[in-house]
């Protein structure tokens, strides 16, 4: 009979264990920093790109302020702007901020200039006019409105997704909460790579510092990816992720491939009128890209997602995944898109509260 009771005991012992391990383990949370491609002629003239960060559980109350998410939403994303009322960040809900719908079963394949257009507005209308109902859309000098929504149809994106815990999500939201949000955007020293690094150094003290070479004490886009893949070799914890999201074609041409500033003036037209203005400085950006700018973050084959399977960003990380595996297109299914566009549509109710009060 004791021994009996004490066997009892022990599979109550390991059931116990079992479910705190499952527990935990639920308990963690993800984020993806975002690099996003140049684009058009001033992607061409300044090739670096834009930098945003996705957190699966945390979503827009508004879009200038954070709570955490419920239930089957989607998260949102979160990044600094330029031309958005004054404000210095912004957060949107995940599928519209790529594709301009509430739901994925939207998205379409393949768009022209007028159905963007289109969609961006029908989506400003149902949830952005708080943000200033004379709000310009972009143009080649400043941002507008439009960069909101809609990202997938103009750039193609790398998602490189880590994970976080409640506890560091819980203080950000409280950080970005408690703070005034207004802009102070300065194009060398100040930008969304800038925003971007800050962020990520709540999640990772000390970890993203700007850096000398290369880029002239520049952040960019992609000199944070790499720091980032470079941390993440150290901590295979992070089970880093990198998924690729492409461009939707037809309404523009393809994006450009992310570059930092010293690759820029080396490897673009920019470098022959340097040389003959400067021979020396030339020199020094020419060095300054082979020993320090030539760094890589992004793995040959990443796994691509479409806005039917986007579940490969925001659920649990594929175990043993790391930043230097290779991926394939990853698999979708129609009950999974149906699940993503029921919890876009809960993700979106904060914003569409928004509007009626603003009525």
């Amino acid at each position: 009979m004791l021994l009996l009771r004490k066997r009892r005991t022990t599979v109550l012992i390991f059931l116990a264990l079992a479910v705190l391990a499952f527990c935990s383990t639920r308990s963690r949370a993800q984020a993806a920093l975002l690099m996003e491609e140049p684009y058009g002629f001033f992607g061409a003239l300044n090739p670096t790109g834009h930098t945003a960060i996705y957190f699966e559980h945390i979503c827009a109350e508004t879009p200038v302020r954070l709570r955490r998410c419920a239930p089957g939403e989607l998260g949102s994303v979160i990044s600094r702007y330029q031309g958005i009322s004054g404000y210095d960040w912004v957060a949107m809900p995940l599928v519209p901020y790529l594709y301009s719908v509430e739901s994925v079963s939207e998205a379409p394949a393949r768009v022209n200039r007028k159905t963007v257009e289109e969609m961006r507005a029908r989506y400003r209308e149902a949830h952005l006019l708080t943000l200033g109902e004379r709000s310009p859309t972009s143009n080649f000098v400043r941002g507008g409105w439009d960069q909101l929504v809609g990202v997938a149809y103009q750039r193609r994106t790398y998602a490189f997704r880590f994970e976080t815990t409640p506890e560091q999500d819980d203080a950000f939201i409280a950080r970005m909460n408690g703070r005034e949000n207004r802009s102070h955007f300065e194009l060398f020293y100040n930008n969304c790579a800038d925003f971007a690094r800050v962020v990520l150094n709540l999640y990772f003290p000390g970890v993203f510092r700007r850096s000398v070479f290369p880029d002239a004490g520049v952040t960019t886009p992609k000199q944070i990816a790499y720091k980032l893949v470079r941390y993440a070799r150290k901590h295979p914890e992070l089970q880093l992720t990198v998924l690729d999201v492409p461009q939707i074609p037809g309404y523009r041409r393809r994006s450009h491939q992310n570059k930092g500033i010293a690759e820029s003036l080396t490897t673009t037209a920019y470098a022959v009128p340097i040389a003959l203005l400067n021979p020396y400085l030339a020199g020094g950006l020419v060095m300054d890209y082979l020993v320090r700018g030539r760094f890589h973050a992004i793995p040959r084959n990443p796994l691509v997602l479409t806005p039917d399977n986007l579940s490969a960003l925001t659920d649990a990380a594929p175990a043993g995944q790391n930043p230097e595996s290779a991926g394939t297109q990853a698999p979708a299914a129609t009950v999974e898109a149906s699940a993503l566009s029921q919890a876009t549509n809960s993700t979106n109710s904060g914003l569409r509260e928004m509007k009626v009060a603003h009525e």
